[in-house]
């Protein structure tokens, strides 16, 4: 499993590493593993191939500078944009900067940029580059990058070639996927390479689109010097073991009964969507209730039983409550009846609203002896936590876990890197899915699924890992056949989702 490390662990590993090792190994050895990943992503033959090297002013950019005098050594053409450091260098800089120096590599003439988008621009584009490899700044920038550097990334993204960082794209918080400064920029790699452990901030947020593919290179460090990890990234090792085999001699009664409560006026759609989901990731019998009168039967879904919300049992069923239940008095009140009972409970979209709302929801909801699964998107949480979107995007970690804690419950913040968080503060980032998802009804379609897998008897925290990866993973499907990302609806991702934990329970199923 991908265990993720905040910035602080990380220096924590990097100077118990340094403390047993010979002086410079740290940087010698990213040196050599960034050279090894620009090698990869370079033509078969590496001779003349044109490599621009971006090497900034602390060890982020000595890693780049021993990098450069490798991919000098194995025949490439290389160019390197050196920003020496203010004060005295680190003594394992200044050696790779002799290294750098003592290669075939060219070090550009910066003296004549004065920070201008043109003249940064004419220097970067003036080649026709086969590689760009980004080693400006590392895991510690605290300030959004302007003047020549600004100018100098904004010149990079232009480009069309490849692009590798060097353990962070520069100008990427490594903790939070959030780009540093109000108005910052940052590298957008194709490729990163990222160093002694992998950072939540490259599977999050921004993180997903400026960090592109991530590999990680634990620089050969002695494992017993590797705290135990409260963030992974979310794989299906996490929740395996619920991936069963059906048994022949089962009946519907074995695999639960779901209810979604929602279908106010003029949003009877959100429950269906969930229902459906529902019923095709395999639970065993699916309710639609209606706040409002209810529809007769769903003509697409027969299966499906649609009652009316106000006279159905609550505590036979695990409860979805939230797609299009609405802020009527007749929805808050069957939230309360919700949550006050004692099974599986899913709260999404107006139900939160709602919780926001109303204190005496809150209070009951985290004194709920079975914690609750909440799937908020980013206004929704922030709603939930009195902040802004933009303070919840800001730390999108820190967001989940606070409310997780704050009400007891699994949080299931939604969007790109998806971040689902337990009550004990354990984290998981998940990986799959794309801008596909970005369209009306696909969170509906997530709740039914994970209303279903809990339905099913998976307890909540694999139950949201599981919902979430399957979820996300039916997306890249339907994308890698063509079937999206633009136009891609809600209701398409169902069947998929089928297809995807059919074959799941095959390869995985005990």
């Amino acid at each position: 499993m991908n265990r993720l490390y905040s910035v602080a662990e990380i220096r924590a590993i990097e100077h118990a590493a340094a403390a047993v090792l010979p002086d410079g190994a740290l940087m010698q050895r990213a040196g050599q593993s960034g050279a090894n990943a620009a090698l990869d992503m370079l033509p078969f033959s590496t001779n003349h191939a044109k490599v621009l090297v971006l090497a900034g002013p602390g060890n982020n950019g000595g890693d780049a500078l021993e990098a450069a005098a490798h991919l000098a050594h194995a025949g490439a053409t290389v160019t390197i944009l050196h920003y020496p450091p203010l004060g005295e260098p680190s003594a394992e800089r200044a050696t790779a900067l002799q290294r750098a120096q003592a290669s075939d590599v060219r070090f550009a003439d910066i003296a004549d940029i004065d920070g201008s988008a043109e003249s940064t621009g004419a220097l970067v584009a003036g080649t026709d580059w086969n590689l760009v490899v980004d080693g400006l700044f590392g895991i510690g920038l605290k300030r959004p990058l302007g003047g020549a550097m600004r100018a100098l990334v904004e010149s990079v993204n232009q480009l069309t070639c490849q692009v590798l960082a060097l353990d962070v794209p520069s100008g990427l918080d490594a903790d939070t996927g959030a780009i540093v400064g109000p108005d910052g920029v940052a590298i957008r790699a194709t490729h990163t390479i990222t160093f002694i452990g992998d950072k939540p901030g490259l599977h999050t947020c921004e993180g997903r689109d400026y960090a592109g593919l991530v590999d990680v290179s634990r620089l050969e460090i002695d494992a017993s010097l590797f705290p135990p990890a409260s963030m992974h990234v979310n794989d299906v090792k996490l929740f395996a073991r619920h991936l069963r085999p059906r048994q022949h001699s089962s009946h519907k009664g074995s695999y639960g009964n779901v209810a979604v409560i929602g279908g106010a006026h003029g949003m009877r759609g959100a429950p269906l969507l969930a229902a459906r989901a529902a019923l095709h990731a395999g639970a065993g019998r699916v309710y639609a209730l209606f706040v409002d009168e209810p529809l007769p039967c769903d003509a697409g879904q027969p299966e499906l039983m649609c009652r009316g919300a106000g006279d159905f049992d609550l505590e036979s069923a695990t409860l979805v409550v939230g797609p299009g239940l609405g802020a009527s008095s007749s929805a808050a009140d069957l939230l309360v009846r919700a949550i006050a009972c004692e099974g599986a409970l899913l709260a999404d979209a107006d139900a939160l609203n709602l919780i926001a709302a109303t204190p005496s929801l809150r209070q009951a909801l985290a004194q709920r002896k079975q914690p609750a699964v909440l799937t908020p998107h980013p206004l929704e949480a922030a709603r939930l936590l009195e902040r802004s979107v933009g303070e919840v995007q800001a730390d999108r970690v820190l967001a989940a876990r606070e409310l997780a804690a704050s009400l007891n419950a699994v949080v299931v913040l939604k969007g790109s890197g998806t971040v689902i968080a337990a009550p004990t503060g354990a984290v998981v980032i998940n990986t799959t899915g794309n801008p596909a998802l970005a369209t009306a009804g696909t969170g509906d379609v997530l709740a039914g699924l994970c209303g279903s897998l809990m339905a099913q008897g998976w307890p909540q925290w694999e139950a949201a890992l599981g919902a979430v990866w399957l979820h996300g993973m039916a997306a890249d499907v339907l994308v890698a056949d063509g079937a999206g990302p633009i136009g891609l609806t809600a209701g398409e991702l169902i069947p998929a989702i089928r297809v995807a934990l059919n074959r799941m329970v095959q390869h995985h199923g005990r």
